[in-house]
């Protein structure tokens, strides 16, 4: 995670990266790059206490097959939770919150075939989980075949979207991979749970 000013904004800008998350009851910037991999954006809307997550995978059954079924592998229900906790913690409520989705785009054309349906599941976990947690979707900018660089601010509501087109930078590519990778071994180990804090 790394913290700078930002002239654009006038204000902290918080980046984040795949397996991360931030929550701000501050009026702060947060801002990713996603291809295949999913932002969700969420805020209580009277308190403007929000955050974003940055995930790869929605849970076990999209790992590739032989990747074993653990907890590790279910990074999208814990990235989301990780989010509305921290808006709870902070003294946000369940019932005042919205969301905004970006990314799931398929970027990835090397990707083993069973990695090809990632973004696709991913989009279908996130509005599975809103609609269970009855958590409105306010906006969202989803699939297709470009990258995105997103820019939220949690205490206003406002998120700005570049897409990158095709190909996306080779360096959010390499993360991307980088990340799969890891979620891919480690789903293979029983034993193990990962998490960011």
């Amino acid at each position: 995670m790394l913290r700078q000013y930002s002239p654009r904004f006038k204000r902290p800008l918080i980046t984040i990266q795949a397996g991360e998350y931030y929550v701000t009851r501050e009026d702060e910037a947060i801002t990713t790059v996603l291809g295949s991999c999913v932002s969700v954006c969420i805020r209580d809307t009277r308190l403007g206490i929000g955050g974003m997550n940055h995930f790869m995978l929605p849970g076990d059954q999209n790992a590739c097959p032989g990747a074993g079924a653990s907890d590790s592998a279910r990074y999208g229900m814990y990235a989301m939770e990780l989010v509305i906790g921290g808006i709870i913690k902070r003294g946000g409520g369940r019932g005042h919150l919205e969301a905004k989705v970006f990314g799931g785009g398929h970027v990835l054309a090397r990707a083993p075939s069973c990695w090809q349906n990632v973004p696709r599941a991913n989009l279908e976990f996130v509005r599975r989980f809103l609609a269970l947690e009855e958590i409105p979707l306010a906006s969202h900018d989803v699939g297709g075949n470009c990258g995105r660089k997103v820019f939220y601010l949690p205490q206003s509501g406002k998120a700005f979207i570049k897409r990158l087109g095709r190909p996306m930078s080779p360096e959010a590519l390499e993360r991307e991979e980088a990340f799969r990778q890891r979620a891919g071994r480690a789903a293979k180990r029983q034993d193990l749970t990962i998490f960011e804090d």
